[in-house]
């Protein structure tokens, strides 16, 4: 019990694009990574806001 086998993943992906259709999954794909890279950053103590700031003063 447990695990994704290959026709899960298969029925998943198939579900996706059922749902989303083949245009919009790249845009999803987009923001699903930067809220990883958001989290990542506010894990290490890292604020986009204060990366921002110090580039523009610079």
């Amino acid at each position: 019990m447990g695990g994704l086998g290959a026709p899960e993943i298969i029925l998943i992906i198939i579900a996706i694009l059922i749902l989303f259709g083949g245009k919009k999954i790249p845009e999803l794909m987009k923001g699903l990574g930067k809220g990883v890279k958001e989290f990542k950053d506010a894990q290490n103590g890292e604020h986009s806001d204060s990366r921002n700031e110090e580039k523009t003063n610079a």
